[in-house]
C-alpha cells in the first residue's frame, strides 16, 4: 500500500560532506562538553541531519507538491482537513513548537487532492517559524493555489520555550487563526469550521 507521507530529500551541500557539523562540534566544547567522547562523537554530524530535515521546507516547492492534483467539480459545501499533526522550530530560540492544524476551505469550481493539504503545512512547518506567520502562509497558500471562495485555518500549538525555558509554563496551548474570503466575512461560514474544526456537530 503506497504512503501519502510526504517525501522529504535533505539536501547535502555540493563538495563538502557536511557544513553544520563543525559548527556543533564547536559548540559543544564551549558547552564544557568533550565532542570526542563516545556518546557525542557522532552527534554533530546527526545535529545537521536532523536540521537539515527539520527545514527542509526552505527547499519545497508548491507547484511541484501539488502537481496538478486540482479537479473540477461542483461541490458548494465546505471541506475541512482536520487534526494534521505538525512539528517546527520557533525561531527564536530553536526549540520545537508541535500541534494540530485544521484547515478548511469553501469550493468555488474545483478541489485539491486531500494529501496535497497535509503536504502544504509541511512546506511552511519544516522551517524556522512562529506560528502566527505559519498559519497565514497556509490559508494565503491554499486560497492561492485552489482560488476558492474562502479559507480558514487554525493551528493550536504547545511551545518548548515555553514549556523547558522562561515561563515554564507546562500546559499552555497557543491558537492561531486565518481567514481568509468568506470565512472572514461570513460569520455563520465562520461558525461552522469553528465547529467542524473541534468536532461539533452542525446540528444538535
Amino acid at each position: 500500500m503506497k504512503s501519502n507521507k510526504a517525501v522529504v530529500k535533505v539536501m547535502r551541500p555540493k563538495g563538502e560532506e557536511s557544513a553544520i557539523a563543525p559548527h556543533i562540534e564547536a559548540i559543544l566544547s564551549m558547552l564544557g562538553e568533550d565532542p570526542k567522547r563516545e556518546g557525542l562523537a557522532r552527534t554533530p554530524r546527526r545535529v545537521d541531519e536532523a536540521l537539515r530535515f527539520l527545514t527542509s521546507g526552505y527547499r519545497m516547492d508548491v507547484e511541484k507538491i501539488v502537481n496538478g492534483a486540482l479537479y473540477e467539480v461542483k461541490y458548494d459545501e465546505m471541506v475541512v482537513v482536520k487534526d494534521i499533526e505538525f512539528f517546527s522550530m520557533c525561531e527564536h530560540h530553536m526549540l520545537p513548537f508541535f500541534g494540530k492544524v485544521h484547515v478548511a476551505y469553501l469550493p468555488k469550481n474545483r478541489v485539491i487532492g486531500l494529501s496535497k493539504i497535509p503536504r502544504i503545512v509541511d512546506v511552511f512547518a519544516r522551517r524556522l517559524q512562529i506560528q502566527e506567520r505559519m498559519t497565514q502562509e497556509i490559508a494565503q497558500t491554499i486560497q492561492e493555489v485552489v482560488d476558492p471562495v474562502g479559507v480558514g485555518v487554525i493551528c493550536e500549538a504547545r511551545h518548548f520555550c515555553m514549556m523547558m525555558r522562561g515561563v515554564e509554563k507546562q500546559n499552555s496551548r497557543t491558537v492561531t487563526s486565518a481567514l481568509r474570503g468568506i470565512f472572514r466575512d461570513d460569520s455563520k461560514t465562520r461558525v461552522e469550521f469553528l465547529r467542524l474544526a473541534h468536532g461539533g456537530k452542525l446540528s444538535e
